[in-house]
C-alpha cells in the first residue's frame, strides 16, 4: 500500500487564549484563522476533521514533493501571520481577544503511513497507526511554539536532509518517544521576518472637517463601555435595536474591523454599510459605518462615540451627516429626510437603552 501523507496545522496558544479571553470575540478569531489555512490549502489536502484548534488535513496514497511539501507549509505560515496583522492593524475592538490575538502562533506536523478508513455517518474519516503517532508528536520537546516539523520517515521519503537550511527553514534533529517507541523527527523555528507577509494598509480615516454633523445625539447607558461598543459592533444584535430593520447580512464568522461590511434591510430598501474611522478629539472609543445607499442622500456617515462614565456606565454620542451633492438632493434632504431619519435614529436608540437594560 502506498503511503499516505497526513498533516496537521496547529494554532499554538489555543487554550490560553480562549480561557482567558471574551469568548465570543475569541471563537470567531480563531474560526477566522482555520477558514485562512483551509483557504491556503495548495496540495489539494483533504481535510478530515477541524479539531478545535488544530486542523486535520491528508493526502491518501500520495506524497508531495519535497519542493511541494515546504511550499505548502511557508504558504500556510504566511497566510496565518498575514492574518494576524490583519486583525493587528484594522482591529476597532479593545477586547482582550482582538488586542492579544497578534500573539497566537502556529506549528504543522506532517507526517507519513498508512491509512486506514472508517465511515460513519457518510464521512470518510482516516485511521489507525500513523494517525495516532501524527496527533501524538503533538506533543514533543521542540523548543518553540512556532515551527515545521518532518517526522523521520517523511523526510526520508521526500529526500529531506535532517539538517536542511534554506532562506526561511533551518531544521535540526530531534526525538521524543511515545509508548516506550522513539520517534525522530527534524524541525525548524520559523522566523516571521523571513515570510513574505501580505501588506495590508490601515484604511485612510475619514476627514468629514469642512461638514458639521447633521444631527447629534447624546444618551446614558447602564452597561460598561466596551460592553455597549461590543453590543452595537455585533451585527447579531442589530435585529433588537435599530428600528423598522428586516434582515442583515454579514460574515458571521468575522470580528467586525475596519473595512467590514454588512447590509441591512429597512423597509424593503438594502442598505450596504461599510465600517470606516474617524479620530476621537474626546478619548474613549469610536465606530463609524458609511453608507452610499439611502436616498435622496450621496452618503450616510453614522460614528457612535462611546467614553465610559464609571465601570458601569457609559456615555454614547452619535454624530450623523448627511451628505448630498446636488441642489435637488439637498433641497430634499432639509425639507424632509433629515428631521424622519433623526426621529428614527432616536427611536434605535431607545431600543438599544432598553436592549442593553435587558441585557445585564
Amino acid at each position: 500500500m502506498a503511503q499516505s501523507l497526513l498533516f496537521i496545522p496547529d494554532i499554538s496558544g489555543y487554550t490560553k487564549f480562549v480561557q482567558t479571553t471574551e469568548i465570543e470575540h475569541s471563537q470567531h478569531v480563531i474560526a477566522e484563522l482555520l477558514e485562512v489555512l483551509i483557504a491556503a490549502n495548495t496540495q489539494e489536502l483533504k481535510l478530515a476533521e477541524i479539531e478545535g484548534d488544530a486542523l486535520f488535513f491528508y493526502k491518501e496514497s500520495s506524497i508531495p514533493s519535497q519542493e511541494k511539501l515546504l511550499a505548502q507549509i511557508e504558504t500556510m505560515f504566511t497566510a496565518f501571520y498575514s492574518h494576524l496583522k490583519l486583525i493587528e492593524k484594522n482591529r476597532i475592538c479593545p477586547c482582550n481577544a482582538c488586542a492579544t490575538a497578534p500573539e497566537l502562533q502556529l506549528k504543522i506536523i506532517a507526517h507519513c503511513g498508512d491509512l486506514e478508513f472508517l465511515e460513519v455517518q457518510g464521512s470518510h474519516k482516516p485511521f489507525g497507526g500513523a494517525v495516532i503517532q501524527s496527533h501524538r508528536v503533538l506533543k514533543n520537546s521542540v523548543p518553540s511554539d512556532n515551527y515545521a516539523l518532518i517526522t523521520a520517515a517523511l523526510g526520508k521519503i521526500i529526500g529531506l536532509a535532517p539538517n536542511y537550511r534554506s532562506a526561511l527553514f533551518h531544521f535540526r534533529e530531534g526525538e521524543d518517544t511515545y509508548d516506550e517507541h522513539s520517534l525522530s523527527y527534524s524541525y525548524s523555528h520559523i522566523d516571521i521576518e523571513n515570510l513574505k507577509l501580505q501588506v495590508y494598509e490601515r484604511p485612510k480615516e475619514v476627514d468629514l472637517s469642512s461638514y458639521q454633523p447633521s444631527f447629534v445625539l447624546e444618551r446614558e447607558f447602564p452597561v460598561a463601555a466596551n460592553e455597549l461598543l461590543e453590543t452595537i459592533t455585533n451585527y447579531t444584535y442589530r435585529y433588537q435595536w435599530v428600528n423598522g430593520i428586516e434582515e442583515v447580512t454579514f460574515a458571521e464568522n468575522e470580528v467586525t474591523r475596519i473595512g467590514s461590511e454588512h447590509t441591512c434591510v429597512i423597509g424593503g430598501k438594502h442598505l450596504n454599510f461599510v465600517t470606516v474611522s474617524k479620530k476621537s478629539a474626546s478619548g474613549g472609543d469610536i465606530y463609524g459605518e458609511l453608507t452610499t445607499s439611502p436616498r435622496p442622500v450621496d452618503a450616510l456617515y453614522q460614528f457612535f462615540h462611546i467614553e465610559p462614565l464609571d465601570d458601569r456606565q457609559s456615555l454614547l454620542k452619535l454624530e450623523v451627516y448627511l451628505l448630498a451633492k446636488s441642489p435637488l438632493k439637498k433641497l430634499m434632504l432639509i425639507a424632509f429626510a433629515k428631521k424622519a431619519m433623526e426621529q428614527e435614529t432616536v427611536i434605535s436608540l431607545d431600543l438599544l437603552h432598553e436592549f442593553v437594560r435587558k441585557k445585564r
